[in-house]
Formats: C-alpha cells, sequence, structure tokens
C-alpha cells in the first residue's frame, strides 16, 4: 500500500483567530492567528484532502458539505469545510468551524472531514480511534493531512479564562515541548486527570493524534508558542520523515 499521509497542521481553536470577531481590539492574536494560516497554508501544499480533529461536548463528524457560522460568537462570518459546502449547521462545533475558516482562507480545493471527540473520552479510546482513522485514510489513495485543532491549559494567568494554577506553566511548558518535538509516545501517555484540573481542552484530540501517527517518523517544525490571553496555544507542522 502506497502511504498518503502527508502531514499534520497544529493549531488552537480561539474564536479570536477570526479578525472580524476581534474588530481590532486583539493585537496580541495577531502571531497565533499568522501562525495557524501558515500551517494551514502548508498543509494545503501538501494534501487537498484534510481530517480535523477537535474536541466538543459530544462526539460528531462534521462532513465536508458542511458550512456554519461564527454568529454565535458575535459575527456572521460564513466558514465552509468544502468550496460547495451547501448544508447550513447553525450549531456547527468550534474546531470545526475554524477548519473551515483556515481552509477558506488558505486552500479552498481543500475538502475537509472533521471529526469532534468528547472531551471526556478516555486514553484507550482516544488510541483507537485514531488508529481506526488511520486505516480509514490510508484506504484512499489519495494524499492526505491531519488538521488538529486543540487548546492548551486554560489557568496560566490571573485573567485566565479559569483563574491562575500554579502547576499550569510548567505542564504547559511539558505539552509544547513534546508538540514541538512530535513526542507522539508522551501524548499518547497525557495525564488525562491533570489535564482536566488545568482545563487542557485538546488532551482527547491529540490522543487521538497520537494513534493515527503511531509508529511514523516525523519531522516537526514549530511555528508558534504562547499565552496571549492566558491559555496555550500551539502551531506547528509535523510532516513525514524520509
Amino acid at each position: 500500500m502506497v502511504d498518503v499521509f502527508r502531514a499534520v497542521a497544529l493549531v488552537p481553536s480561539p474564536p479570536l483567530l477570526v479578525p472580524e470577531l476581534t474588530g481590532g481590539g486583539a493585537p496580541e492574536t495577531d502571531a497565533v492567528r499568522d501562525a495557524a494560516l501558515d500551517a494551514a497554508r502548508r498543509l494545503g501544499r501538501a494534501a487537498s484532502k484534510w481530517m480535523a480533529i477537535g474536541v466538543g461536548d459530544a462526539s460528531s463528524t462534521v462532513m465536508p458539505n458542511t458550512r456554519g457560522t461564527f454568529q454565535g460568537y458575535g459575527v456572521d462570518v460564513e466558514a465552509r469545510l468544502s468550496r460547495d459546502a451547501a448544508q447550513f449547521d447553525p450549531r456547527m462545533p468550534l474546531a470545526a468551524l475554524i477548519a473551515a475558516w483556515l481552509r477558506d482562507r488558505t486552500a479552498p480545493d481543500a475538502v475537509v472531514e472533521a471529526r469532534i471527540i468528547a472531551a471526556d473520552t478516555d486514553t484507550s479510546s482516544c488510541l483507537s480511534l485514531g488508529r481506526e482513522l488511520r486505516h480509514h485514510l490510508d484506504a484512499s489513495d489519495e494524499e492526505w493531512g491531519l488538521l488538529v485543532v486543540a487548546d492548551g491549559a486554560i489557568t496560566l494567568t490571573p485573567k485566565a479564562p479559569g483563574s491562575f494554577d500554579d502547576r499550569s506553566p510548567d505542564v504547559q511548558d511539558t505539552i509544547d515541548d513534546a508538540l514541538a518535538a512530535a513526542d507522539v509516545g508522551f501524548l499518547g501517555e497525557i495525564d488525562r486527570g491533570l489535564c482536566s484540573a488545568l482545563g487542557v481542552g485538546g488532551a482527547a484530540a491529540w490522543q487521538v493524534l497520537a494513534g493515527v501517527v503511531e509508529g511514523e517518523r516525523l519531522k516537526p517544525t514549530e511555528l508558534y508558542r504562547g499565552a496571549p490571553l492566558g491559555v496555550g496555544y500551539f502551531v506547528g507542522i509535523w510532516e513525514p520523515s524520509a
């Protein structure tokens, strides 16, 4: 079987990535937005079939014919998972909206399917789902890539959404280092209880990712890490290593 895996793009999910939602009033998000757009462009150059992986309240699949809007976040900015998406979902999950918004602006020919993972999905189930997704994606002869939409801790500063927890900076640094190094082993064993306590929203998505790329030799590139709003954000690209 020919290997058709081409790249992983790692991005966060804050609605403030969408400039219309900030009204020009959040310059601290410019760097993470630019990095996320860069990551999506790189993914678009590598593959036109994307599988987006994100976290939500419940597990679901959002098909490529779906479009949504950021109206619920304050502005009616539409986003599509494919050029011809006709099915409007007024409750499209945030991770799918971010994936669609990035596709619209960087890779309009890309076709995206979004898998939303319930935040409380356990480690074993996440890894198993990742392995199943890899089998599904490799069954096609189309080149494909992953867009992982996931956030870090929400407890990094006193003004963060979850206030400050003094454990968070070290935990976030460790997660960022693992993402920067494509340390799949660490991500597969991440302490989900601690992540829950610190509001690390992306843990389930990263563990699904670990299942998808298990055994793959990877070349990582870090594009951004920071916490401009007291929430940990990481942006990067993983590519197969020759």
